[in-house]
């Protein structure tokens, strides 16, 4: 086998507790002792390599969702004073030649990475508690602060692709550090509760980080990451791509999930020239199949959902409504939400809770037009964006007056009114899986407070298409 060219080094997953930092766990720190030994192990790696630079890929930079940003500081600070610890601090030095290179390559693609937005040099602790684990590298090395982005894995992936052009533009030797901790629905009485897929998730992504198997990593399904409340994926594909076209030595260290939020260390060594590991052209018409045939199977309410947004940010107007639709699309009248989703994340939703059109179709229509343009979280849609929304229509049922007592937040929705204020929330929504939660986020879309008493309920049904 021919003699490594890549300047990447090599690279460590790790994961980002505070409490990990002996003057923040206070104690705490010894239940999770293995990860600790494992880091250590990670970071003496990371030594080993003896980089000229290390590329800290963090979840907990300033983030953006069109954008992945890059620090551009020549020096960044901070310390761990939020999380009680006045003794932590941490300064690093940017390698800002580094990150020239890597906007100047994302540049001449038309790729969303570089150093717009905030900029105050202050460093997250997705950032800080790798550093502590390194920290007598800090005088020597240099650092990359790089953030992830609401694009999707394949993007994140092709980021780190871009990373190592750059460090091989400038001959820079180079190790990259994904921090990122796994699902955080793990144990009942933790901060996020439990479901089944956040153990679930951490099963299968140690596996495939032990086993450096990153076409699968790229390919997950980007709902399984956000239903298991996971903040480390994006920066283990950023790593990935930084080692495309070669295979590393993966070896998976260690996981603990004692505090209900996973906690997982691999490093990757050696990394050797494979030419079967060019794994982004693969997933990326791997994952076209999969949107044709997600397609395929859309239904004719998302197709004019689909079509009237299509035709609407093309055309800036309206398309007349099709005369091919099923006839109780015509004859019946109902309320109805369109939802956008992007790479697993909303991307807008707006309905009507009671018929306004002639019939479900226009209303259908009016509530894409709205969803794509005039949700007040989200800038619109633009036309790039097309391909890539997954669009479900729910058609309301008549609501029906409740008691807190007759709800079920996976088969009813509910609506909440008190005075002239009145918030919805539709059934069966990931992360919403108790009565009091989403009688909760009700209240709070209703602008009531979440406790607020006096409150009058209804729930209703829905028809949901999706795919």
């Amino acid at each position: 086998m021919s003699k490594q060219t890549t300047t990447i080094q090599g690279g460590i997953m790790v994961c980002h507790p505070p409490l990990i930092l002996p003057n923040v766990g206070r104690g705490e720190e010894k239940k999770i002792d293995e990860i600790t030994k494992a880091y250590q192990k990670a970071a003496d790696e990371i030594r080993k390599m003896d980089p000229e630079t290390i590329v800290i890929v963090s979840p907990h930079a300033p983030s953006y969702m069109d954008y992945i940003q890059l620090s551009a500081p020549a020096v960044s600070k901070g310390n761990m004073a939020q999380f009680r610890d006045p003794y932590d601090s941490f300064v690093i030095h940017n390698d800002v030649e580094l990150v020239k290179e890597m906007e100047r390559l994302a540049q001449t693609e038309d790729f969303p990475m570089g150093t717009l937005g905030q900029q105050n040099g202050d460093l997250d602790h997705g950032t800080m508690v790798p550093l502590y684990f390194i920290s007598d590298l800090l005088d020597q090395k240099k650092v990359v602060r790089m953030s992830i982005g609401g694009l999707g894995n394949l993007d994140h992936y092709h980021a780190g692709q871009i990373l190592a052009k750059a460090a091989g533009n400038l001959g820079r030797r180079v190790a990259v550090i994904a921090s990122g901790d796994l699902s955080h629905c793990q144990k009942a009485d933790s901060s996020y509760g439990y479901k089944a897929c956040g153990p679930a998730y951490d099963k299968e992504i140690m596996k495939i980080m032990g086993d450096g198997d990153f076409l699968k990593l790229v390919e997950m399904p980007e709902k399984v990451a956000d239903e298991a409340m996971v903040c480390g994926h994006k920066p283990f594909c950023v790593m990935a791509g930084s080692f495309d076209g070669y295979a590393p030595n993966a070896r998976a260290l260690a996981h603990s999930a004692e505090f209900g939020v996973g906690y997982g260390i691999a490093t990757y060594t050696d990394l050797k020239p494979d030419s079967s590991r060019s794994f982004y052209h693969t997933a990326k018409a791997d994952l076209e199949q999969k949107r044709k045939e997600r397609l395929a199977k859309e239904d004719p309410w998302i197709q004019l959902a689909r079509d009237t947004i299509a035709s609407y940010i093309q055309k800036g107007m309206m398309m007349p409504l099709p005369k091919n639709l099923p006839a109780e699309m015509y004859s019946t009248k109902a309320g109805a939400f369109v939802s956008l989703h992007e790479n697993g994340q909303l991307r807008g939703c707006i309905g009507t809770t009671a018929p306004t059109q002639k019939n479900i179709a226009r209303e259908i229509q009016m509530n894409a037009v709205s969803a794509c343009s005039r949700d007040p979280r989200f800038y619109p849609v633009r036309e790039d964006e097309l391909d890539k929304l997954e669009i479900s229509v729910d058609v309301l049922k008549d609501p029906e007056s409740c008691t807190l007592a007759d709800l079920d937040p996976k088969k009813y929705g509910v609506i909440v009114s008190k005075g002239g204020k009145r918030g919805l929330l539709l059934p069966n929504l990931d992360g919403v899986d108790t009565i009091e939660q989403q009688v909760q986020i009700a209240r709070q879309k209703a602008g009531l407070h979440a406790d607020e008493a006096g409150c009058s309920y209804e729930r209703f049904e829905v028809i949901r298409h999706e795919v």
